[in-house]
């Protein structure tokens, strides 16, 4: 299975604290897109994919915005 790098960003609505919770994690799975729907099963969830092999997706559930980067080690 491949490895990644994860890093996982919660975005914090709070108007009055706009930084972002962000956990940094290695993972070895064979689909990146599959991990996330098994992590977020409620969540709509939009992907995209840079030039480097990293594969974003962003997710929302019920107004909670959540971005996991997948990116080759």
């Amino acid at each position: 299975m491949p490895d990644y790098e994860l890093c996982c960003e919660i975005f914090n609505q709070c108007s009055n604290n706009q930084m972002r919770d962000v956990d940094f994690r290695e993972v070895s799975v064979a689909d990146p897109a599959a991990y996330v729907r098994e992590l977020e099963p409620r969540a709509e969830i939009e992907e995209e994919s840079l030039s480097d092999g990293t594969r974003i997706f962003h997710t929302n559930t019920a107004g909670l915005l959540k971005r996991y980067s997948f990116t080759p080690i």
